[in-house]
């Protein structure tokens, strides 16, 4: 088996920045404090003061009210994307989605035998200028049962989706009667900027379903996520669920942790983490200028790289591979996975050193996988 040197194939956050000490704390307060509710179960809502410490992180990025009743701990925020699926459909049915999305997504979607329909990704989101012409293309008979968008820091293209298309979704949504699952679980990931508002801040349409998770800002192995709806569609999606609820435990921890906010370790774990990515970012545009392009995304996990047509992507694969060097194709991201001129990588788990050393080996990997001597033909990701 190759060793992975240099793995960039999946998102994870980064192990040298886990606050350890403060964890090992929480863990014991929370043992201390709730180790009679450990003995019980708590319903489809799960544990109350987490909920009321996310609802909390919700209500302090949004600025609007965010009650705690309205929300439900999950599984990580893919129990949530199942659970929304399996409650608004049926095999066969459309769903709406960005032509490239999350493949843990896709994969659901397929199991669950959606059909899905998507549209194209731009430097400002979802093309959501196109969305009213698709639904008319579909007809009433092929009406999508629910829009699935990552509005923020796009898994895996970095992008945001603007202020305008963001407004102008809700409002064809609301007008067709078309439910929204707005996925934000890299949306405290932030790097730059101001962060862009949730679809639930934007407006009071029922049919919008909100995912986050403390898997990007924490740890995934907490395995902890939410969403939030109101009360007609929460009572659907909890219909479904029959596990009893979430890990209590795990719960407990985290809410011991983040008792006074979320934002002061947050904020230093995306200290470590922008070094990362703009490592990343400036290695490729040094090293690999000639024959790619990226994202310099202002929050997430992942930059996604665009190269010539003339790649041959088997040959990519075996020549990185051999150099150590590992990353997540296009194809793994594209809804009927087509092999698009494009690669994702997750440089959160990466050590520093070891990222600096490899970009110039993917560029390297990249002109040799090449059947062209051609100019590269583009500028940016999405020109």
């Amino acid at each position: 088996m190759l060793e992975r040197r240099y793995d960039f194939a999946v998102g994870r956050t980064n192990p040298e920045t886990f606050p350890v000490q403060r964890v090992q704390r929480a863990a014991h307060a929370a043992i201390a404090n709730e180790y009679e509710e450990l003995t019980n179960y708590h319903g489809k809502l799960g544990h109350a003061p987490l909920r009321r410490v996310m609802a909390q992180r919700e209500s302090e990025r949004e600025g609007v009210a965010v009650d705690a009743e309205s929300l439900a701990l999950t599984n990580g925020s893919m129990q949530a994307v199942t659970l929304i699926a399996e409650a608004l459909t049926q095999p066969g049915d459309a769903v709406i989605c960005e032509e490239v999305t999350y493949g843990g997504t896709i994969a659901a979607y397929r199991a669950l035998g959606l059909k899905m329909i998507g549209l194209p990704v731009d430097k400002n989101g979802m093309r959501v200028d196109l969305l009213e012409a698709k639904l008319d293309e579909l007809g009433a008979a092929r009406k999508p049962k629910f829009i699935y968008a990552l509005t923020t820091y796009q898994n895996p293209t970095g992008a945001n989706l603007s202020l305008q298309r963001r407004r102008a979704l809700i409002d064809i949504a609301a007008e067709r009667d078309i439910p929204i699952v707005e996925d934000n679980c890299y949306g405290d990931v932030h790097y730059d900027g101001d962060k862009p508002p949730a679809l639930y801040a934007l407006s009071d349409y029922e049919g919008i379903v909100y995912l986050c998770s403390l898997s990007k800002i924490l740890a995934p192995g907490l395995r902890l996520g939410y969403f939030i709806a109101k009360p007609k569609l929460l009572e659907t999606i909890l219909a479904r669920r029959h596990d009893a609820g979430g890990n209590y435990l795990a719960a407990a921890v985290v809410a011991e942790l983040y008792k006074d906010g979320v934002w002061a370790l947050t904020e230093e774990l995306n200290d470590a983490l922008r070094v990362k990515k703009n490592l990343v970012v400036d290695g490729l545009a040094e090293w690999g200028e000639d024959v790619c392009a990226c994202s310099n995304p202002s929050g997430g996990l992942f930059v996604w790289v665009r190269f010539p047509a003339d790649v041959d992507q088997n040959k990519l694969a075996r020549i990185a591979a051999e150099r150590q060097f590992f990353y997540a194709p296009g194809a793994n991201f594209h809804i009927h996975g087509e092999a698009v001129p494009y690669l994702r990588l997750a440089f959160g788990h990466v050590p520093d050193d070891a990222i600096a050393e490899s970009m110039p080996i993917l560029a390297q990997c990249l002109r040799e996988a090449r059947t062209s001597n051609a100019a590269k033909g583009f500028r940016g990701i999405f020109d």
